[in-house]
């Protein structure tokens, strides 16, 4: 694995080697393997979990592959991911593409609970992947939960987003995984739905009800850079560390100061008003211009329009926009900007569903 070089100032170099692994080594136990209950439940559990845009993380230099955290603020959208988890007398079966992810987080969370049985999982995302959507965080929080439910529920919603969390990895091509980046943000706002406001160290913050009786709008504009692997590495360890050791406490103060109270009196325009000053700010300024100065060209193009939430998610180049305008108006200042609707949705403000399904 390739030796990746951060710098966060003048005086802050460092060497990071990208180890990968085998799934279900290096497991972080987060303290809480201890004796649990376990009630293997009969059937089929089934959750749905909402895919998130992430809006900004607030300070890069509080997390890496090492360390998740960083805080952060994102939504949930109705874009969805599903799992089914069946517990067996032994055995690990995955139907899913990208399956060292998942038997990474099953080893984690059977040696945490200790569970001696077996599980037949079966998982589908949204098909969106490495566009800002979230499709690994989403499909794990649902597989998350339906481990979780399959066996008694031994973990609160807490602690399975910690155990994610700080388990969070990414595939290679051997087929290997690789620990990634991982704010909470995308598990908190799957897991509640809303407006999720996350700190340090994966803690939910704040959360709360957003554009209600409002649509989403996501546009997908062309791009040749890539969001992934060792170039979000580049990105997030060195520009946007250096950015955000100057911007870091004006997003911090935006979001508390201005940006809460915009949700608490469910004023869609201010938000969109405050995050579209962070866009030029820190770490979220890197990943825009990551993509070259076009999206800011498309967003700013929107925003003129009169589109009341405008803002790129996570490292994109996903655009996503909120706006209790006619959808055909809409569709019609994305079109003029070079854009179309890639998906057409709402937030929502209800996140992650689960149910049994019991056997006939």
């Amino acid at each position: 694995m390739p030796i990746m070089k951060i710098r966060g100032g003048d005086l802050d170099l460092v060497e990071y080697e990208f180890s990968s692994f085998t799934p279900g080594e290096n497991i972080r136990l987060c303290g809480l393997q201890r004796e649990y209950s376990l009630v293997p439940v009969s059937g089929t559990v089934v959750a749905r979990a909402p895919a998130r845009i992430h809006l900004t993380v607030l300070d890069m230099n509080r997390f890496s592959p090492d360390r998740p955290g960083g805080g952060g603020i994102g939504f949930a959208i109705g874009v969805y991911c599903t799992a089914e988890v069946e517990c067996t007398p032994s055995g690990l079966e995955i139907d899913y593409t990208r399956e060292p992810i998942l038997r990474h987080f099953v080893e984690a969370f059977r040696q945490v609970v200790g569970y001696t049985g077996g599980f037949k999982i079966r998982a589908r995302d949204h098909m969106y992947e490495h566009v800002g959507l979230g499709s690994t965080s989403t499909i794990l929080i649902a597989v998350a939960n339906a481990l979780n439910t399959a066996v008694g529920s031994p973990l609160t919603s807490d602690e399975l987003r910690l155990l994610l969390g700080s388990n969070f990895v990414e595939e290679t091509e051997a087929g290997s995984v690789a620990f990634g980046f991982e704010t909470g943000v995308g598990p908190a706002a799957s897991l509640h739905g809303g407006m999720a406001v996350m700190g340090d160290e994966l803690t939910l913050i704040y959360r709360h009800a957003f554009a209600e009786g409002k649509k989403v709008y996501i546009a997908i504009p062309p791009t040749e850079v890539s969001s992934a692997g060792e170039k979000e590495f580049d990105l997030l360890m060195n520009k946007a560390r250096a950015l955000d050791y100057r911007d870091r406490e004006l997003k911090s103060y935006l979001i508390m100061m201005d940006l809460i109270p915009a949700l608490e009196r469910r004023d869609l325009r201010k938000a969109g008003d405050i995050i579209w000053e962070i866009e030029f700010r820190g770490s979220k300024r890197a990943e825009v211009e990551h993509h070259g100065f076009e999206i800011y060209r498309y967003m700013a193009a929107l925003r003129d329009a009169g589109l009341e939430f405008v803002g790129m998610s996570s490292v994109g180049p996903s655009i996503a926009v909120i706006s209790g305008r006619p959808e055909e108006e809409v569709e019609a200042i994305l079109t003029s900007a070079d854009l179309r609707v890639a998906i057409a949705t709402e937030v929502d403000n209800e996140g992650l569903k689960i149910h049994l399904e019991e056997k006939a």
